[in-house]
């Protein structure tokens, strides 16, 4: 998992490398020359085999890696390779995000984070970093104060009131473009190359640097998806 302040990416699982060289192999019925292996992962316990670990063989990784210098029409087997992963990240960011069209989301709901009976909004919701302005230091924290004390007044009010929705239309409205929101997403490798390339040198660099950091530590992320 990688993490900066509060922003978090986090992988949950990577799968689909054998059927992704399945593939690739197809257009010249070269299966024959498929190299990787599977190496069985044992349960320390019990000694039992609990799962297996792919590894390139040198045949597969150079045609993949051919494949890839040719263009995207033709390394599509790295749609093969899904990815999922956990990723906390503020809406500005999300707006960004939500123009790769090859990824499924799943968010927590905004409403339901912002009305929590139990737990008032606080700035940890928030990813700060104060700034500047005509020389003059801005603490963005003082107005985010005001902020949250008046969303968590419009929650007690919307519980008060029998869930009067126009106290929860007045939370949305206030509520700041740095507020983070977890999403867990499925994508694949050609999608997150796509995405470190174009995002590597982002002005945003600390918030995509979250998650291309997290992308660097997949597996062969160098040889398939960093390398050009």
């Amino acid at each position: 998992m990688i993490q900066y302040n509060n922003m978090k990416a986090e992988t949950l699982e990577v799968a689909g490398f054998e059927p992704a060289i399945k593939g690739m192999r197809n257009p010249m019925n070269s299966w024959r020359k498929d190299d990787s292996t599977l190496d069985p992962v044992y349960d320390v316990d019990s000694r039992n085999i609990i799962g297996y670990n792919f590894s390139f063989g040198e045949d597969n990784l150079r045609l993949a890696q051919q494949l890839i210098k040719a263009g995207t029409e033709h390394c599509k087997f790295l749609r093969f390779i899904t990815v999922w992963m956990d990723i906390t990240m503020p809406r500005y960011w999300w707006s960004e995000f939500d123009t790769y069209k090859f990824v499924e989301k799943n968010s927590c709901s905004t409403m339901h984070k912002l009305f929590q009976k139990d737990k008032d909004i606080t700035l940890d919701d928030f990813y700060i970093e104060d700034y500047f302005l005509d020389g003059s230091y801005v603490d963005i924290k003082d107005t985010l104060k005001d902020v949250t004390h008046d969303i968590n007044m419009a929650k007690q009010e919307y519980f008060e009131n029998n869930k009067d929705a126009k106290y929860l239309r007045a939370a949305k409205q206030l509520l700041p473009e740095s507020f983070l929101q977890t999403r867990t997403i499925v994508t694949n490798y050609q999608e997150l190359r796509n995405i470190y390339h174009q995002r590597k040198n982002h002005r945003l660099d600390k918030e995509w640097g979250v998650l291309l950091d997290e992308i660097r530590a997949l597996p062969y992320a160098n040889e398939l998806i960093v390398g050009n």
